[in-house]
């Protein structure tokens, strides 16, 4: 059962605190729950307490890796209630819901003037912090966001759009623009490999374009949950092969696109041979770098096309809003867990290593609550004690 959404304007008309807790990024492994200072705000800014923060798999990837350097606060998928507002601050007010990005390019560089937005230096600016390097600040009671951001990339809820719900608004943003990269049409035939939050998302999305989706999944708890959202064409991986079956149901051809959202370079290959010659074959999870097994001739001589889709377009961002805030598809089902920020720790963990029923892990600073799914246990929140993500 979902959190009660009692982070109302009335209730955000408080003092705010010179300290809060957060999830601390230590090193590689290492998230302790701390006490840090409340982020103070300048010109410009607002300071925004949070009530729920999703855990991406990039946040998971960064702790796994230490691939950048310690300490930060993590965490960017944030919704909450503004909580004061700095020096010529127009466009919002103290207990105002918002939602915020925390990337926008400056649209004026070479690459946003290609279209490249993910490659702009503005971009790669992380326009919202904790405290410590500016890197989302989500998984934290407060969180300053920054004057370019509150211009161009912070989003007001409407009412009657839950917190949770709102939350999905940057993730939601990627898997646009990964459809769009794909350049769908209409009867086209999509396998999007991998039914996790992402993959039911892009699948959900590919439907929403016109496209007769197949999903595919080890976890046939997860197929059941894509057949929920009306994805009713799934391939139990852990049985069948994926792209023989995909095969059978083309006349011999394949998928005319095929998306694979699943990590790692192991399943590249097998995706790439499940699309027809002349298909599209996308990488939306393929973040870390390194080497990959693919077949040359697949992308000559069948004319294959292996394309890649990172991060969001901020052309693309008025659309993920409509998308999300009218509700066309209904975010909160994904989410399986629930966690206080006291139990942060415990949610990274989680997601790090999820189980077959486990979907989309929200921390919830506004909570006070346990955990909200019955049978995990509260881990000692010190430090990962080892334990590998």
């Amino acid at each position: 059962m979902a959190i009660a959404q009692t982070f109302t304007t009335e209730s955000i008309r408080h003092k705010v605190p010179s300290t809060m807790r957060a999830a601390v990024y230590r090193g590689v492994n290492d998230v302790r729950l701390e006490e840090v200072p409340v982020p103070e705000i300048g010109p410009g800014e607002i300071l925004v307490r949070v009530h729920t923060c999703g855990i991406c798999g990039t946040d998971l990837k960064k702790i796994a890796t230490g691939s950048h350097s310690a300490p930060r606060i993590f965490g960017h998928e944030t919704a909450g209630v503004v909580a004061k507002v700095g020096e010529g601050v127009r466009k919002f007010s103290v207990g105002d819901r918002v939602v915020v990005f925390h990337h926008i390019p400056c649209r004026e560089c070479y690459y946003c003037r290609h279209k490249t937005f993910a490659q702009c230096a503005t971009y790669k600016k992380v326009g919202c912090t904790a405290g410590f390097e500016p890197s989302g600040g989500g998984f934290a009671e407060y969180v300053r966001v920054m004057d370019w951001i509150v211009e161009k990339g912070t989003v007001r809820i409407p009412d009657g759009v839950s917190f949770e719900q709102a939350s999905f608004l940057e993730p939601v943003s990627t898997c646009i623009k990964g459809i769009e990269t794909l350049r769908l049409e209409a009867g086209e035939t999509v396998l999007v490999i991998g039914q996790g939050p992402i993959g039911l998302i892009l699948a959900a999305l590919a439907k929403r374009a016109g496209a007769r989706v197949i999903t595919s999944d080890l976890y046939p708890a997860r197929l059941t949950i894509a057949n929920s959202f009306g994805l009713k064409h799934t391939i139990d991986a852990s049985q069948a092969d994926a792209g023989q079956t995909v095969r059978g149901m083309t006349d011999g051809r394949g998928a005319d696109a095929v998306i694979l959202a699943v990590g790692g370079s192991g399943l590249i290959r097998p995706a790439m041979d499940a699309a027809r010659p002349g298909g599209r074959v996308l990488l939306f999870a393929q973040t870390v770098r390194g080497e990959a097994t693919i077949d040359p001739a697949a992308v000559c001589v069948d004319e294959k096309a292996l394309l890649g889709s990172y991060s969001a377009s901020v052309e693309l961002q008025e659309e993920s809003v409509r998308f999300v805030m009218n509700r066309e598809m209904d975010m909160e089902r994904l989410i399986s867990h629930r966690f206080p920020l006291q139990s942060g720790v415990e949610a990274l963990k989680l997601a790090a290593h999820p189980r077959p029923d486990t979907m989309k892990i929200v921390i919830q600073p506004g909570s006070g609550g346990a955990p909200s799914t019955p049978g995990f246990g509260v881990m000692g929140c010190s430090a990962w004690e080892g334990h590998q993500l």
